[in-house]
């Protein structure tokens, strides 16, 4: 029954807030700095930093490029060759990135014929029952006819049906043969759109026309917004050496950043551009480094039998990623956090309380100024009630 009794009594009870004023420095100083905390936060970080006050988007884009550049060169296999963008950009187009070749291994003439296997543990024997007929190791990239034959003077390795001669394993030429590839530009063209906006625009600024952009070339201090860059200057700016990440090859990232403000004027809403390599180059881990890649060129010699130029091209991949917000001023999101910076002022209440009632020297007086309680009624002991009138 006294449970039930309590039970009754919590239910038809009501709570109304009481004001107490407190003349006390330390607790005022301590309710004035929670408030002052709580202002700043909601004004200077919510609203100022973080732009509470408005909606955002994500950025969609799209990107194209194109390489310019010559290169001259001379060497065994090829002679004396002029390079242009149909040779070294392979392929001629990739989604958001290209890849420009740097260096490259040549085994010319090669044609569909016996010869012998490059030496390996498959494919060195002494005689034709060391060659099973029919293997084939993807490192000699051909199958074996079932013969052992001589590779050199010394040496015996089974024979192979393949495209002969084989390539050899070397190691690409330092310095690399494309080391003009330095000074080759590319022009990275980026449209953007913001679709809950209905905003509009790319890296290739109002101010720029055709005069400006035949001359200038990306320069952070200088040149900032000029969407033409020197490959020489985006591995620089990514902290590395051109000519000797050129050897082995590698990747670059090229990251185009929209944070725009669209309650300001179009023209505040600019690109900025950051180079970072993405490709592991620890030293202590040099396995497979770089990046490259094995292409052909076929054609037909004097005798009408198919034959190819086999190249392994190593070279610098770019990717372009595009990142970016926008903002807008709109009431929704403004209400929202009015709203909830309001809440957080009633923290302030929360810890002011926490130390006067359980900190402060008078703690208990306070609490029986801050709590009272009242009935309107109380059972006598016949079982009439009585009315409390104040």
């Amino acid at each position: 029954m006294n449970v039930c009794s309590a039970i009754s009594r919590c239910f038809f009870e009501y709570w109304t807030p009481e004001i107490l004023v407190i003349r006390s420095k330390k607790v005022g100083a301590v309710n004035r700095l929670c408030q002052f905390i709580v202002l700043v936060y909601i004004a200077g970080y919510v609203c100022y930093l973080k732009k509470g006050y408005q909606d955002t988007d994500s950025v969609i884009s799209s990107v194209t490029t194109k390489v310019k550049g010559l290169a001259l060169t001379n060497v065994t296999g090829l002679g004396l060759r002029l390079w242009d963008e149909a040779d070294y950009i392979v392929p001629p187009q990739e989604e958001n990135s290209f890849f420009v070749m740097t260096n490259l291994i040549i085994t010319p003439d090669q044609t569909q014929a016996r010869c012998a296997g490059n030496p390996g543990p498959e494919t060195s024997c002494v005689t034709d029952q060391d060659c099973k007929k029919g293997f084939h190791d993807i490192q000699q990239r051909g199958v074996l006819t079932g013969r052992c034959v001589n590779f050199s003077e010394t040496e015996k390795t089974c024979e192979v049906f393949a495209w002969c001669p084989l390539e050899k394993e070397n190691e690409p030429p330092k310095p690399p043969i494309l080391a003009e590839a330095e000074n080759f530009t590319v022009l990275v063209k980026n449209s953007i759109r913001f679709p809950k906006f209905n905003f509009n625009k790319r890296n290739i600024l109002l101010f720029v026309n055709s005069t400006y952009l035949s001359q200038c070339i990306f320069n952070r201090a200088t040149d900032p917004y000029c969407p033409i860059f020197r490959l020489g200057d985006i591995v620089s700016e990514a902290d590395e050496d051109f000519q000797t990440m050129a050897v082995h090859g590698g990747v670059i990232a090229i990251q185009i950043r929209w944070n725009c403000n669209l309650d300001l004027d179009e023209r505040w809403c600019v690109p900025q551009y950051v180079f970072r390599r993405l490709d592991n180059k620890d030293p202590d881990n040099n396995v497979a480094p770089g990046y490259n890649f094995r292409f052909a060129k076929y054609y037909k010699n004097s005798k009408g039998i198919e034959s190819r130029m086999l190249i392994k091209g190593y070279g610098i991949r770019f990717d372009v990623m595009v990142f970016g917000n926008a903002g807008k001023f709109h009431i929704i999101p403004t209400l929202l956090n009015i709203g909830a910076g309001l809440a957080l002022l009633g923290l302030v209440t929360v810890v002011c309380d926490c130390i006067t009632l359980g900190c402060m020297e008078k703690r208990n007086k306070y609490k029986e100024e801050k709590f009272t309680y009242v009935e309107d009624y109380e059972p006598l002991t016949n079982g009439q009630i009585a009315v409390n009138v104040p």
